[in-house]
Order: structure tokens, then sequence, then C-alpha cells
């Protein structure tokens, strides 16, 4: 389920709505529509996703992503539930908040940056913390890209 979720998340739903948008409003440029929907789906949809996940279910994430089984753990995984449902609200809203995408994708590309290096630098991955890893770096690589696309774009403004 996860797999589908972040393939979902960070693939065909940008992907589709970069698409779609394009046919719609030919005049938007594909940069700017690769930034907004990979915001919105790639950090936006899935962050709030893990978050309710976290939440519900720390269990899943403590034993399936950390191999944590000691119930006291599940608080510290609610918290990060807290944080991802935060930011990936935060992240969604940028559709209608045009400018607050950049200090989202700032948020969510070092979140996601960071995440992402900690579980490479974690011994014995599982097959979860491996789809995390390479999704959290690829994530972190777009968003970073956007961020020097726009300020890149400001500056000569």
């Amino acid at each position: 389920m996860h797999l589908t979720v972040v393939l979902l998340t960070m693939l065909v739903l940008p992907l589709a709505s970069i698409l779609i948008e394009r046919r719609m409003h030919g005049s938007a440029e594909l940069w700017e529509l690769v930034c907004k929907w990979f915001l919105f789906w790639g950090a936006g949809v899935r962050l709030f996703l893990a978050g309710v996940r976290q939440i519900a279910r720390p269990d899943l994430t403590a034993t399936g992503m950390f191999g944590v089984t000691d119930e006291r753990a599940f608080l510290f995984v609610q918290e990060l539930g807290f944080w991802n449902l935060t930011i990936g609200l935060l992240c969604m809203v940028t559709l209608k908040r045009p400018d607050w995408r950049a200090p989202m994708g700032i948020a969510a590309m070092l979140f996601y940056a960071l995440a992402g290096t900690k579980h490479a630098l974690s011994a014995g991955r599982g097959f979860s913390a491996d789809v995390a890893m390479i999704s959290d770096l690829a994530m972190a690589a777009l968003l970073l890209a956007c961020l020097i696309a726009t300020f890149g774009r400001w500056a000569r403004a």
C-alpha cells in the first residue's frame, strides 16, 4: 500500500494534473506547473496522508519503518504525524495561495532532504524504508530545482 500511495502522489497524479492543466490552459509555463502540482501532490497530499496514518496507526510506522515495537515510541510517531498532517495541509493550500509555494517548498524540501538522508544512513533498511528514502530524496531534489527556478525568475524580474 505504501508503494502505491508513493507512486500515485509522487508520479501519476502530479503528471496527470500537469497534462490536464496544460491542455486546458496552454499558456502556463511547464516548469511552473511542475512546481505547482508536485508540491500539491508529492508534498501536500502525500504528507497529509502519512500524517493521518501515523496519528491513527502509529504502530505501522514504528514497526514497519523503524523496526520499533515498544509502544512508548508510538507517541513520537504520532507527533511526527502531527507535523506531516500540518505541512501536508499547508502544501495543499498552495493551490489557492500561490504566494505560499516558495516558503512551503522550502519547508517540504528540507523535511524530505533530511528524512531521506536519515533513511540512507540507516543500516538494515527494509523495503518501506527504501521506498521512503528514494522518494524523499527525489522529492527534495525536485523541490530544490523548483526553488532555484522560482528564485531565478524573481532575480530576473
